[in-house]
């Protein structure tokens, strides 16, 4: 053990991410659920303080213009854009990613060839991708086929309008072939629809460069944006001449306070709005986004690997042998930034772990889920976590 928690201070000695821990609201605790919720950026409170106090208190509606919350959405999606890999002009933030996710993918019907009637979707899927997609085929007279991220190429034909795919998959922690998928859904004449819940800001994405059509995702994860903060819509320029949103709200119609009954979509990103944003949880985020400065997503990939590699090696000289095996694959290339273990008694021994000051969480029934969000967790912080879950299990196994 002292030889590993050796390594744990040299290691943190050594990151060069380190000093942004201090940016965030945190506590003695080691908290690896920020692939649920990020930690608090320690300046986000001043800035709503500002927003309610001058924006909203004093200039009120003037502050959609002076303080510049109409555009928001597009303002706030070019701040993204360079964490995904996207040029400026393509990301809308607002609504949840659920109402992204039906955009995403009845746009993506719409932009197919005539006569595709099939979607297919990620058969290990977040729940609610699954719940949308199914909704969005009734509504279109489309099929869902359920099919594994691998199996996809296979699965492809003349009858595939749209593909839905998870980035990383959110029990797991598996890292899916974003690049190689979308090009065999392009060669099958398909749509590409990315859910990048789980893997913007923790690794690249590259949707630009990987010739993404459309993507989603939200940003309370590793973005950090806070409970419920607002997702974004990504659309290819490409397609944007063509993006035929579900959703025409007045706040994307090309003159919105013409108030005319016909609608006439805005050009660019902004066909993806739809209502009034919501400004408090918008501006937030935007003041979230700060600590992301200067910072290479790059590097943020770099650590987490080495991270998520140690906190495995922790727990592999740690555990008592057998009582946990690793879900998450071993191989860089599949691997996003959390780690999954199989535990029998995953429940109680995660209630454990939460008393013991090491935070993650549960994916029944028998998954136990640690997020490592490089901006703010340490070697140090995997170590610590990996001991701790070796005496909770050696307890009760005893």
């Amino acid at each position: 053990m002292s030889d590993l928690r050796e390594r744990a201070q040299a290691l943190d000695t050594a990151d060069g991410l380190a000093p942004l821990r201090d940016l965030f609201t945190l506590d003695d605790t080691v908290y690896l659920d920020g692939n649920s919720l990020g930690a608090l950026p320690r300046h986000v409170p001043a800035r709503l303080q500002e927003v309610l106090t001058r924006e909203w208190g004093e200039l009120r509606i003037r502050s959609w213009d002076e303080s510049g919350w109409w555009t928001a959405p597009e303002r706030i999606g070019d701040r993204i854009a360079p964490i995904v890999g996207a040029a400026p002009g393509q990301i809308v933030v607002g609504d949840s990613t659920s109402v992204n996710v039906f955009k995403a993918v009845v746009a993506a019907i719409r932009l197919a060839p005539q006569g595709r009637d099939e979607i297919l979707v990620d058969a290990s899927t977040f729940p609610t991708d699954g719940y949308i997609a199914t909704s969005a085929a009734r509504m279109t007279g489309h099929r869902i086929v359920p099919v594994a991220p691998a199996d996809v190429p296979g699965a492809l034909g003349p009858r595939t309008a749209a593909v839905l795919l998870n980035h990383v998959d959110y029990r797991s922690g598996r890292l899916h072939d974003l690049p190689g998928l979308t090009a065999a859904v392009h060669a099958a004449g398909a749509i590409a629809v990315w859910d990048l819940c789980h893997s913007a800001g923790a690794l690249p994405v590259g949707l630009d460069v990987h010739g993404v059509d459309l993507a989603v995702g939200c940003t309370y994860k590793y973005l950090n944006g806070g409970p419920g903060s607002p997702a974004y819509l990504y659309v290819a320029e490409r397609h944007q001449a063509a993006f035929d949103s579900p959703l025409p709200g007045w706040t994307s119609h090309a003159d919105p306070f013409a108030m005319t009954p016909g609608y006439t979509p805005a050009d660019g990103a902004v066909r993806g709005r739809v209502g009034t944003p919501d400004i408090l949880s918008m501006l937030a985020l935007e003041a979230s986004l700060d600590v992301w400065d200067g910072v290479g997503i790059e590097a943020v990939r770099a650590k987490s690997l080495a991270l998520t590699d140690f906190f495995l090696e922790c727990v592999d000289a740690y555990a008592p042998e057998g009582r946990v095996t690793s879900a998450t694959p071993a191989a860089h290339t599949e691997r996003g930034s959390q780690v999954a273990l199989r535990c029998e008694d995953a429940g109680p021994v995660m209630s454990a772990l939460i008393a013991r000051g090491v935070v993650g969480d549960l994916r029944r029934p028998d998954v136990l889920r640690f997020g490592f969000t490089p901006l703010y967790v340490g070697f140090a912080d995997a170590e610590r976590a990996a001991r701790a879950l070796a005496d909770v299990l050696a307890g009760s196994a005893a």
